[in-house]
């Protein structure tokens, strides 16, 4: 450092050395709404989440780890529970090490190449409940890292405070803690979506990936095939496509027996009861054939559920007669079997196709676009469509949020456009909207194409359709890369995200259900002006959902005659005790900067939102408020 000394008429410049000290690593409490990079410069220093759920809701956060200038070795973290009126433990609480996805080519211009986070090593899986590999690790000198952690409040969980700690220890005695705070109100998540969803997965891809061929066995695929399906029900998803193993009553016998629990909600998922929302018919496509499954649907009492996808995005007059033949014999071999296809409200009229869909799927970028056709709301112009019973309007998004590849019929982007998304890298934000759009826009089911298009290069290259996890929500968990002895699916970042976007949708409906469904629309028109303007801004929608569940609480508390999320009575505090709340230690001035937290009541939800709504407004940063999760 120069210094400067006055020497008579003149000054006499003076070297002096200032000590340099090493950045110690820093870790600190994270939202879900954040990726932690590993080229991230700037630690966080928030020593505590706070979170608010319902009964039988998943709420997540992060842990997140900076390696300073020596980096850290042999980091583990766990978390034994949260302690409250009851303890949230073991199948319960998840914790996850992140791993990253290198991008080569961004999926949309001007977003940062490098490392982006996405695949979640469990610590213990899910499904198999056995120890994986994922800690310890290590944290480079200079470079972050994120431990994920998943929640989940059981149904029968009472309503309450609860606390837990997460501890990270790494070699040379290192310790450092970041403490969750988690209000749990009085209202219980049903465990199946009440948004219906078609989130198919092929065999062919699972088989490739877990063993290396594509001749699977049943034998050896089935048992593959109904933990994805596991791990969807768990993520409010469901995947639609179930395969017959043989033909006849024998055929029949054995697909009862592997996905009835699935479709009657006896599956062990710790959402208790949860059911799949769809059954797409996936022989082949024959008289004969449909009309066995649309019987066996009927006789199992599955059949409201079940449809027969027509048509996959028709664009010309020949594409268009081929599906008029296919919805023609359905109509005609299955009565009762309802037809799906991915079609807007301007194809079904030029194509005369109105009485042949049951279940009409638009682009999201075909119900509130950017092109002359598609201006404003397009909702309304599916009114005599859904005039016929059994009829619905179904959404879903595609490469058109962020460019499809050049031999792609799809429409392009808008340079510059903030559409839902479901890349890797993109904003946590852009995977989290679609359920808020379609609830804006009366649909009542989400459609996306592939969950496992690039699953046997998952860990490594998901480069398809111009985009970056382009019809890839899963990884291959096998024991080679990830420990244990049995082979489980493992979840992406961004299926986590898309089960927030789901929950939100439970928590609009509820809102909605129990007698305010303007504030409902209005607080989701507030955070997307536009299908084609979803923020980036995490908090944005942290804050959004905090003013529905305030506004439950309004709605239903002293009130018998208000409708229940899931059918259960309500009675939450109006004034929580937390610690961080006003006149706690900690509050005013806390060093979370959150003020009171983020409980329940009329006087405290709805404040805390609107600081958090101000404060990510002015912030519009990377990171969300500190000690705000958002779940």
């Amino acid at each position: 450092m120069l210094a400067l000394r006055q020497c008579g008429l003149g000054w006499l410049a003076l070297s002096v050395a200032w000590p340099v000290y090493a950045e110690d690593p820093a870790v600190w409490g994270e939202g879900l709404m954040v990726k932690v990079r590993p080229d991230d410069t700037a630690p966080g220093s928030s020593t505590e989440v706070r979170l608010t759920a319902a009964r039988n809701e998943f709420v997540s956060f992060q842990v997140a780890l900076h390696g300073g200038d020596l980096g850290l070795r042999g980091v583990r973290a766990r978390l034994p529970g949260l302690v409250g009126p009851s303890t949230l433990t073991g199948p319960d609480v998840t914790l996850y090490r992140q791993e990253y996805l290198t991008i080569l080519q961004a999926s949309e211009p001007g977003q940062p190449l490098g490392r982006w986070p996405d695949g979640l090593v469990p610590d213990t899986d899910e499904i198999a409940r056995e120890p994986r590999n994922a800690f310890p690790f290590d944290v480079p000198a200079h470079e972050a890292r994120a431990v994920w952690v998943d929640v989940h409040v059981p149904a029968s969980a009472p309503p309450g405070e609860y606390t837990g700690t997460v501890t990270v220890e790494a070699e040379g005695g290192f310790q450092r803690q970041v403490t969750a705070r988690l209000t749990v109100v009085d209202a219980v998540m049903p465990s199946t979506a009440s948004l219906a969803s078609s989130f198919p997965l092929l065999p062919t891809q699972v088989c490739r990936a877990h063993l290396g061929r594509n001749d699977c066995t049943p034998a050896e695929l089935q048992p593959l095939l109904v933990r994805y399906q596991q791990l969807s029900l768990e993520h409010r998803l469901t995947q639609p496509k179930l395969y017959l193993t043989r033909p006849g009553p024998q055929g029949w016998s054995e697909f009862d027996a592997t996905w009835g629990p699935s479709l009657d909600g006896t599956a062990p998922t710790r959402l208790s009861g949860a059911r799949m929302t769809s059954v797409e018919y996936a022989g082949p496509v024959t008289a004969g054939g449909l009309e066995a499954f649309t019987g066996h649907m009927r006789e199992r009492g599955w059949l409201e559920r079940a449809h027969a996808k027509i048509g996959d995005e028709p664009f010309d007059a020949p594409s268009f007669q081929q599906v008029q033949a296919t919805g023609a014999l359905v109509r005609q071999a299955a009565p009762g079997l309802r037809t799906l296809l991915t079609v807007n409200s301007l194809q079904l009229k030029r194509n005369a196709m109105e009485s042949l869909v049951d279940i009409a799927v638009p682009l999201v970028n075909h119900l509130e676009g950017t092109t002359p056709d598609f201006l404003g709301d397009q909702s309304p112009t599916y009114a005599d469509f859904l005039s016929r019973p059994g009829t619905e309007l179904w959404m879903y998004q595609s490469c058109s949020s962020h460019g499809c590849a050049p031999e792609s019929h799809m429409p392009e982007n808008q340079p510059g456009s903030g559409w839902p998304s479901y890349m890797v890298d993109r904003p946590s934000a852009k995977a989290r909207a679609m359920q808020w759009l379609a609830f804006l826009f009366g649909a009542s089911g989400e459609l996306y194409y592939e969950t496992g298009a690039l699953l046997p290069t998952a860990w490594t290259d998901q480069y398809h359709f111009g985009g970056n996890g382009d019809g890839t929500l899963f990884y291959a968990g096998t024991p080679e890369l990830i420990g244990g002895k049995t082979d489980v699916p493992v979840a992406s970042l961004r299926l986590k995200l898309i089960r927030q976007g789901m929950q939100d949708y439970e928590w609009l409906k509820a809102v909605s259900d129990a007698g305010d469904p303007a504030f409902a629309r209005q607080v989701a028109r507030e955070l997307i002006p536009n299908a084609w303007q979803v923020p980036d801004d995490g908090a944005l929608f942290d804050a959004a959902r905090l003013r529905l569940i305030q506004r439950y609480g309004e709605l239903t508390t002293g009130n018998p005659a208000a409708p229940r999320m899931g059918g259960e009575p309500v009675s939450m505090p109006l004034e929580p005790q937390v610690p961080g709340g006003p006149g706690q230690p900690g509050g005013e001035g806390n060093v979370n900067g959150c003020g009171a937290a983020p409980g329940v009541s009329v006087a405290g939800v709805l404040p805390w939102a609107a600081w958090a709504l101000g404060r990510s407004r002015r912030a519009r940063g990377r990171r969300p408020p500190h000690g705000v999760s958002g779940s």
